[in-house]
């Protein structure tokens, strides 16, 4: 006789019935995804950057970092409480992710930044998705969801701003990939790349 999966409990939330509490669990799972896949990029960033403003952008990271593993965690516990089993394995955000790596090597302190902005275009897009997703039926999770836009919001403001003119405009703008922003912020006319970037995920 087969096993039973484990993948799943025989419970959820109360309040919710077992496959609504599953299916939201089961939602968040892709989000789970992204942020261990952010942390590892930002921290990827952290050591690779180089150049007049290392030490600002160097540093600048690192809180990030801590606070988007704090979301990494809220995340894998609330889909085990929803009875689901997250999975955090790196086999599983490679095998499952719809995204590229990150493409930028050692590089100057902007261009990580110009990079990252469209990495984090994709990780709130998505996760804006996940909100509309979950709102009528967990506002507990969407309560989740919300502070973690809005704290990888404010943080992409943040790196905005090393890459925005005085009359507001990004200097990547208009680019698909991470390679053309980080070379947008040394060359405005920088072309356009045809791999798939992290801002123009694949549905």
């Amino acid at each position: 006789m087969a096993k039973k999966s484990t993948k799943n409990a025989d419970f959820t939330v109360p309040g919710l019935s077992i496959e609504q509490g599953h299916a939201v669990g089961q939602l968040l799972q892709q989000r789970l995804h992204a942020l261990n896949d952010l942390q590892l990029t930002l921290k990827h960033a952290h050591w690779n950057v180089v150049g007049p403003n290392f030490i600002a952008v160097h540093e600048m990271l690192d809180p990030q970092i801590e606070e988007v593993r704090g979301y990494v965690d809220d995340l894998a516990e609330r889909m085990a409480t929803m009875g689901v089993s997250p999975t955090g394995l790196p086999g599983a955000i490679v095998a499952e992710r719809t995204w590229d790596d990150y493409s930028v090597g050692r590089a100057p302190g902007v261009e990580h930044l110009a990079a990252l902005d469209l990495v984090y275009d994709g990780v709130i897009q998505d996760h804006r998705e996940a909100l509309a997703r979950v709102s009528d039926v967990d506002p507990i999770t969407e309560d989740m969801l919300i502070g973690q836009v809005r704290g990888l919001e404010l943080f992409q403001w943040f790196m905005r701003s090393h890459i925005e003119s005085g009359s507001g405009e990004l200097q990547n703008a208009g680019v698909r990939t991470e390679e053309a922003a980080a070379k947008s912020v040394k060359s405005p006319k920088a072309g356009k790349s045809a791999k798939t970037a992290r801002g123009a995920r694949k549905k």
